[in-house]
């Protein structure tokens, strides 16, 4: 066999699926895959560097998602998609390819603040916001984590009181994503009933936002601290069916399972062209490819992606059955992210210098799956969520 073509893309791709994955996918699936694939490499991959380099996150992409069909993409009625799980989740892998921070957007505007009002919001607020949140036309923020309660959003500080008819919402929230270019967010809030969720304007008086900066990843997207200086909100901004923090953990349960397939995108393009460059750099008279160690890195990027793969679409099997459990969510997330960052490293170093230039990717992929880890629970969360199902008995506290 003759070394492979470097710029034939369809064809390492075809070498790489060793197990022969594409063929555990419907056309109705791959469709949807090679759409949004294909709107990555036109749309995101010839600027990505440029904003990541910039801190640039191009909002005009907002209603470029809702024609691409991928914002609250699971979701039925109301304008969404209404596509399947299995469909989200080879969207939200071609998005992360290009890179976690556009994947982050979708993820924050459709799982995270679509998916909360679609799942307790009242027939009024589904009616008011999630058709034009699924068009683009209204961005959507999401705070929960706040800058003394991260992994343990029970301590949350935030409070809404009532005040007659209306409620009074003081507080802060910490690395709150797309808050300073969104119109709406889903705030969480103590209450004396317990946790409750808000509807609140970004342009309520009272709402202050700053987008935190100077960051070393996740670049091309937004994160913000936010404070609430005694925003006065009406009864109608209540969502009325979450009550306690199953509200908001089951909008993470969605932004996880996103997570558990967004981040093989990050670890395949970075492997991808970590064998791009092997197959042209040459060393000692022939292609670094060649050599053993080279060799074998690449095998092991490979084999943590297919099994990977093969992780991600046993979930999204069970998640469109109804039938997936929290807890394998962790499994996922905690396995998929921690090797596609393992992956990402090693590929910049099959690039040598070259590597921490932005025109390669996985130096960048590298650096947002710093974040990706962190996020929607950090990997000691999903380990203590594993071991508690493992042993019964919980080592939070």
């Amino acid at each position: 066999m003759g070394a492979r073509d470097p710029e034939d893309l369809e064809a390492l791709r075809a070498a790489s699926d060793v197990l022969g994955l594409d063929a555990l996918l419907s056309a109705d699936e791959l469709a949807v895959r090679d759409r949004v694939r294909t709107f990555v490499d036109a749309e995101i991959r010839p600027h990505i560097a440029d904003w990541y380099d910039r801190a640039h996150f191009p909002v005009e992409l907002a209603r470029a998602f809702g024609e691409l069909g991928v914002l609250g993409m699971s979701l039925p009625g109301y304008g969404c998609p209404g596509r399947s799980a299995v469909e989200y989740g080879l969207a939200a892998l071609e998005l992360e390819a290009g890179d976690s921070g556009l994947r982050t957007f979708v993820s924050v505007q459709g799982s995270l603040a679509m998916g909360s009002i679609h799942r307790w919001g009242s027939e009024e607020q589904k009616q008011e916001w999630l058709p034009r949140m699924a068009t683009g036309d209204v961005i959507g923020s999401f705070g929960l984590t706040e800058p003394s309660a991260g992994s343990d959003p029970s301590s949350m500080k935030t409070f809404a009181r009532r005040d007659g008819e209306d409620w009074i919402l003081t507080g802060s929230k910490r690395w709150i994503g797309l808050a300073t270019v969104a119109q709406l967010t889903v705030v969480w809030a103590q209450t004396d009933d317990g946790v409750r969720g808000f509807l609140v304007p970004t342009d309520a008086p009272g709402y202050h936002a700053h987008v935190l900066e100077p960051k070393g990843s996740m670049r091309a997207s937004v994160q913000c601290e936010l404070h609430f200086d005694e925003i006065r909100l009406p009864a109608s901004a209540l969502l009325p069916g979450a009550k306690g923090l199953r509200g908001p953990f089951s909008a993470l349960n969605e932004a996880r399972y996103g997570i558990v397939w967004g981040a093989l995108g990050a670890g395949r393009d970075s492997y991808e062209a970590a064998l791009h460059y092997a197959l042209r750099r040459e060393q000692f008279d022939r292609p670094i490819a060649g050599f053993q160690l080279t060799q074998e890195k690449l095998v092991d990027m490979v084999l943590e992606l297919q099994k990977g793969a093969l992780l991600a679409l046993h979930l999204g099997r069970l998640k469109d059955a109804g039938t997936l459990q929290p807890v394998q969510i962790s499994v996922g997330k905690l396995n998929n992210v921690r090797e596609s960052l393992k992956i990402a490293r090693e590929a910049r170093t099959i690039l040598g210098g070259n590597g921490v230039l932005l025109e390669h990717s996985p130096i960048r992929h590298a650096a947002n799956l710093e974040s990706v880890r962190t996020y929607e629970g950090t990997d000691e969360v999903h380990t203590l969520i594993l071991g508690e199902h493992l042993t019964g008995l919980g080592a939070f506290r």
